[in-house]
């Protein structure tokens, strides 16, 4: 019998048992002799002997206990087999803990861990069929097979009593699987998540054809405020949930939990897990998940449900083109090679009863390649797309591109007379990218409109934002389904009166950057002899200055302060940036605010660039590649330090050069020695040339509203020419 294999830990998870930073990990292995020596892993990312690292961090005082959590997933995380079949192993003895508690305690009191893998595949057979029905995906639980996971699925049982149930113990384990890999999974954001359900309405049968981690089944799991278990209605073939009318097909309301969630996903570690998770949070609702490549093998060919959700892959060139020719699903028209999104869009439409909705994340292309334009018209022409829209960029990966979503009606036998289009576009509401979204105002600008076009089958115009089509008026050669390509723009700039404010504030901007223009010096005054100099490096060691590197803090969603980006620094403007949230099950880490009177300095790109914190940005957090000098009033003047750091051969003899970027060494950067009094002098010669540069930026900024202002008012035909 094999035995339990001892798990290991990187120098991350040591990190993160200490409750310190992957550089004090890096000190203890240089100062400390018997720190533990690696067993495994690679010179670059060594693994120790977890217990080994227990009792070296106890002996050091530096660790009580190991949490009990950490101490699963690390077993987990060094698992023989891989962290995906230990997940696989773990949620189904937490399934079994979570619906046949008597059972496992029976089992739970074997002798020795042998005993116990040998009692468990029966039972744990038993409860996913039960759950998950006898085609499931989790297979592989033979007793061979469990030998080495015996010690985990007791630490994991004795998790779910800590941790407030089976269904957050394996949360919080498949998270950190999920945090741990991020290049190997897609992941749906939460947000778009659970705006994507709002869209599709109340459902009793919801089905992901590319259930992925089943992120977009899980917002539907929970029955709304009132709605216990025993309100789910019963499944049926062709069941209508309450309220077919457009406005609740809209989602106004919260939607009830389904009693039936049915997915498919080709990765058979992935749909186990994915298994799992759905079960061990929707205890009433019936799960179904199969591993299979939904296109080429569908799983559900008779199924018949009231809304479909996916998040499928994009830009697949083989999907099934081949093979597929004859498909009953290409209702609307055989694919092109170049079109496995509109094989996605048919064979949801495929498996939706009359009258059931389907939101699809599309990419953009979708909308208007040549090659898919037969199809889109006879999504039009027979009422089965309703509303196309575009996304944010960074709304969901890849985030580099505005994504869409296809918002479909399965049309039954009677297409409406003079079916509409229903186009948005959200892209404005995150113009920073990624960090800057703000998922409430996308939310309720999309849902704003669609439910006021479900409910109607019509809309109030907006320009930039929303419009409703006549589909016969897009059914030109190329049917361009792209919103911003149908939406009228907005006024310039707020229209004349805008463009005038405009002027007004530039002619103000321009007259004060003029009488704040500095004069090379002051008349009469000879130029200074050289100083002795001194490093911030050499400030820092003697108390004069303190020196921070921003980074990596995290935050709870809406509980930390903002941060200061290097971006920021460089352009002058408020602190723009948030900080990332911490992993799941993380605590936040502090990170480290600004002061007034700091001086923040870039280390990254070569220019010489210095900013001092004022009663605006104290507070923010300091962001990554960024250095804070945190002068002692009694000896620097923050002015004067940050003159001087700004200072081009300065830079210039810090820096260090890479292939690709140039990095400043900020303890090398030089200052004179200078008696409190001049240093002040000099200060206010700095601030005055700051103040100076901050109305020059202002005035190019001004300059460039009222100039593309003035370019789009002619150009649209809201300004006259004279």
């Amino acid at each position: 019998m094999e035995a339990a294999v001892a798990a290991e830990v990187t120098a991350a998870g040591i990190a993160r048992l200490a409750g310190v930073g992957r550089a004090a990990v890096s000190n203890w292995r240089r100062r400390h002799a018997d720190f533990p020596k690696p067993v495994g892993g690679t010179e670059a990312s060594p693994a120790f002997a977890l217990t080994a690292v227990e009792q070296w961090l106890r002996d050091q005082g530096k660790l009580a206990e190991v949490p009990l959590r950490e101490r699963v997933w690390q077993q987990v995380a060094g698992h023989p087999a891989g962290a995906a079949v230990a997940l696989r192993h773990v949620g189904a003895v937490l399934l079994l803990v979570r619906d046949r508690p008597a059972v496992w305690r029976g089992l739970a009191r074997a002798g020795d861990d042998a005993e116990l893998t040998g009692l468990l595949p029966p039972a744990l057979d038993a409860v996913l069929t039960a759950r998950l029905g006898p085609a499931h995906p989790v297979t592989g639980l033979t007793r061979e097979a469990l030998a080495p996971s015996s010690a985990l699925v007791r630490a994991a049982a004795e998790l779910a009593e800590e941790a407030e149930g089976a269904p957050h113990a394996y949360e919080f384990l498949l998270g950190r699987h999920l945090d741990a890999n991020p290049r190997q999974y897609t992941l749906t954001p939460p947000g778009l998540a659970a705006l994507m359900a709002e869209l599709a309405g109340p459902a009793a049968a919801v089905l992901d054809p590319a259930a992925g981690t089943g992120t977009l089944l899980h917002p539907l799991r929970e029955p709304a405020a009132g709605d216990g278990p025993d309100d789910a209605a019963p499944l049926g073939e062709g069941h209508t949930p309450p309220g077919t009318g457009g406005a609740d097909r809209g989602g106004v309301g919260a939607p009830r939990g389904p009693a039936a969630l049915y997915g498919q996903e080709s990765d058979a570690d992935l749909a186990a897990l994915t298994a799992l998770r759905l079960a061990l949070q929707a205890p009433e609702t019936r799960v179904r998940v199969q591993a299979a490549d939904t296109l080429r093998a569908d799983a559900f060919p008779d199924l018949a449900v009231d809304a479909v959700l996916s998040h499928p892959p994009f830009n697949e060139r083989n999907w099934g083109h081949d093979t597929l020719a004859y498909d009953p699903r290409w209702e609307y028209g055989f694919p092109a090679r170049t079109e496995s999104e509109l094989a996605w869009v048919q064979h949801a439409l495929a498996r939706l009863r009359d009258g059931g909705t389907a939101v699809l994340l599309m990419p953009p292309a979708a909308a208007s390649r040549r090659s898919g334009r037969r199809i889109r018209a006879d999504l039009l022409r027979r009422g089965a797309l309703r509303a196309v829209i575009a996304l944010p960029a960074g709304a969901a990966p890849p985030y580099g591109i505005p994504l869409h979503l296809w918002v479909l009606h399965r049309p039954g036998s009677a297409p409406p007379p003079a079916p509409h289009l229903l186009v948005v576009d959200t892209a404005e509401l995150a113009p920073g990218g990624r960090d800057k979204l703000d998922w409430q105002a996308v939310r309720s600008t999309v849902l704003d409109a669609w439910r006021a076009f479900d409910h109607a089958g019509g809309i109030e115009e907006r320009p930039g934002v929303r419009r409703s089509l006549a589909a016969i008026d897009l059914l030109d050669d190329d049917v361009d389904l792209a919103p911003a390509r149908h939406l009228p723009p907005p006024a310039a700039a707020g229209g004349p009166a805008e463009l005038a404010r405009a002027h007004e504030e530039l002619t103000a901007a321009l007259a004060r950057t003029a009488d704040l223009a500095p004069a090379p010096a002051p008349a009469g005054r000879a130029a200074p002899a050289r100083w002795p100099l001194t490093t911030v490096g050499e400030l820092a060691r003697a108390g004069a200055l303190l020196l921070r590197a921003g980074g990596p803090g995290t935050a709870a969603p809406g509980e930390g302060p903002v941060q200061l980006t290097e971006h920021d620094v460089i352009g002058g403007t408020p602190p723009s940036g948030t900080l990332p949230e911490p992993g799941t099950g993380d605590a936040p880490e502090e990170p480290v605010l600004l002061r007034a009177g700091d001086v923040v300095v870039p280390v990254l790109g070569g220019g010489a660039i210095a900013r001092v914190a004022d009663a605006a940005t104290e507070g923010a957090a300091l962001g990554r590649n960024l250095f804070l000098l945190r002068p002692d009033p009694a000896a620097l003047d923050p002015w004067f330090l940050a003159g001087f750091l700004r200072g081009t051969a300065n830079n210039r003899q810090a820096s260090s050069y890479a292939s690709t970027a140039t990095r400043l060494d900020v303890r090398r950067l030089q200052l004179p020695r200078l008696p409190p009094a001049e240093q002040r002098a000099y200060g206010e010669r700095f601030r005055a040339l700051a103040a100076f540069e901050e109305a020059l930026r202002d005035s190019a900024r001004l300059g460039e509203r009222l100039t593309q202002g003035l370019y789009d008012g002619l150009t649209d035909g809201s300004l006259p020419p004279g």
